[in-house]
């Protein structure tokens, strides 16, 4: 549904898998276009000969059949529509008969040699792009040669029936050969790239969902050792306060009440360390952790201000080819280094969710982060990639500008940074840049800030806006 839906977005709004899809299939439809051009040239020329008048008509019926068969084979192709087995028999048997119509012409007028010319043009037009619009219904490239064959069989027994000679006969054969090749090639090979951009889209989301219930999992499983036992124990210790009250072991159930309390209380804190490593973040793997996800998507990486080499990894290549890492700026020679623990906790959440940004809600192919550190001052954080629509393109064209989503991801991260006094600006840049900056002032960073903020927080800063 939601790929039916993106067709009728502009152009801009659409995915790259979107787009190469519309490519292709248009460039299939110019092929029709193109056939109709080598038909006109072998028949309009000739208008007074057998090869003019219906010949055209024959051949506008096969461009046309042609062109909806591939357009329905296609959607069949990417699993979106049952095979369109008429069109493509319709598309087949006006092949064949175009082509044993010219070959019976060709053999009647073997002594004109502008018609000659002229019907070979015809019998390309009918044989070769007749068999590359019926390979985009076949999935195997077994059958696709089969395709060509069968086309040159057609040619060869009709050119035999009707008497042609071997030169006009092995003439044709050849023409026919080279342009079922060709086009087969073609047409076969820009279904398998699409299909192939679709199913590589499909496996990106698979694998962001995947990791985001394996994370799921991971705090669940956490949560569930640490207060499993204490619940039983609660629940057992309870009872026992219950009957012993009952039997007037007062004495007995208060102890057994103040050891609930103790066992609840130790629960508390607990979970509170079960929490508070589920948010708390080191900024440094943050920051390899984007690189290698963004990487892994095709987005380029660039990282300024930090140096790295020493630490979590090293030095990365974007797409653009450009290195992941740029000499620090700022506090020595790794930025990260003398920033206090709660300050790394919040510039890692919003790297982490920077990152997320930019895989959900962008089309981006370049993503740079830049940090400065300024001793006694502030640390500023700033993350920037292209992956904003250009709304002055979709202005002049009269389309709308796909809706931003929304989401408490930048509320989340302004909550957590003015815990330490710092703030979050979020907005597009020159058009098409989107631009995130942190800034948190080191003077004034209360120590253990990031530790009394509740779990709906971090679960609520799962969702980013950008």
């Amino acid at each position: 549904m939601a790929r039916v839906m993106g067709r009728a977005r502009p152009w801009a709004g659409k995915s790259k898998p979107a787009k190469v899809e519309i490519y292709t299939r248009w460039s299939f439809h110019l092929f029709m276009v193109g056939e109709l051009v080598v038909m006109a040239m072998g028949t309009v020329a000739r208008a007074g000969s057998p090869v003019g008048g219906w010949f055209l008509l024959l051949g506008c019926a096969h461009a046309l059949a042609a062109g909806a068969y591939i357009s329905y084979a296609l959607d069949w192709a990417l699993g979106r529509r049952a095979r369109p087995t008429r069109l493509m028999a319709v598309t087949g048997v006006l092949s064949v008969v175009g082509s044993v119509a010219t070959m019976a012409l060709v053999a009647a007028n073997r002594s004109s040699t502008d018609d000659l010319q002229s019907l070979s043009y015809v019998l390309v037009a009918f044989a070769g792009f007749g068999v590359g619009s019926l390979v985009v219904g076949v999935r195997r490239v077994k059958n696709m040669l089969l395709l060509v064959l069968a086309s040159i069989v057609v040619v060869a027994l009709s050119g035999l029936v009707f008497g042609m000679g071997l030169g006009a006969l092995f003439g044709s054969v050849l023409g026919v050969l080279i342009a079922g090749l060709a086009l087969t090639f073609t047409t076969g090979f820009s279904v398998w790239l699409v299909k192939a951009v679709w199913d590589l889209d499909s496996a990106r989301e698979l694998q962001a969902r995947l990791a985001v219930a394996e994370e799921r999992l991971r705090f669940g499983r956490d949560l569930h050792d640490v207060m499993g036992r204490n619940l039983a124990v609660i629940a057992l210790k309870s009872e026992l306060a219950v009957e012993l009250a009952q039997r007037g072991g007062t004495d007995q159930a208060a102890a057994q009440m103040s050891e609930v309390q103790r066992i609840a209380r130790e629960s508390q804190r607990e979970v509170r360390a079960v929490v508070r490593g589920y948010r708390e973040v080191d900024l440094r793997t943050e920051l390899e952790g984007a690189r290698g996800v963004l990487q892994a998507a095709g987005i380029g990486f660039r990282l300024e201000g930090v140096d790295t080499a020493s630490g979590a990894g090293g030095n990365g290549t974007g797409r653009d080819g450009t290195d992941g890492v740029d000499g620090g700026s700022g506090g020595g020679a790794d930025g990260t280094a003398g920033l206090a623990a709660d300050v790394q906790s919040a510039l890692g959440w919003v790297v982490r969710e920077a990152a997320t940004n930019v895989l959900r809600h962008g089309d981006a192919r370049q993503c740079t982060v830049r940090l400065t550190v300024r001793e006694g001052c502030d640390a500023v954080l700033v993350v920037e990639n292209d992956g904003l629509p250009d709304r002055a393109a979709l202005a002049r064209s009269g389309a709308e500008s796909p809706p931003r989503p929304t989401g408490a991801g930048l509320a989340g991260l302004r909550e957590r940074l003015a815990t330490l006094g710092g703030t979050l600006d979020a907005g597009p840049v020159d058009g098409t840049h989107f631009r995130l900056t942190a800034r948190v002032p080191l003077a004034a960073a209360p120590t253990g800030a990031t530790e009394t903020a509740g779990v709906a927080e971090a679960a609520g800063a799962s969702e980013v806006t950008a």
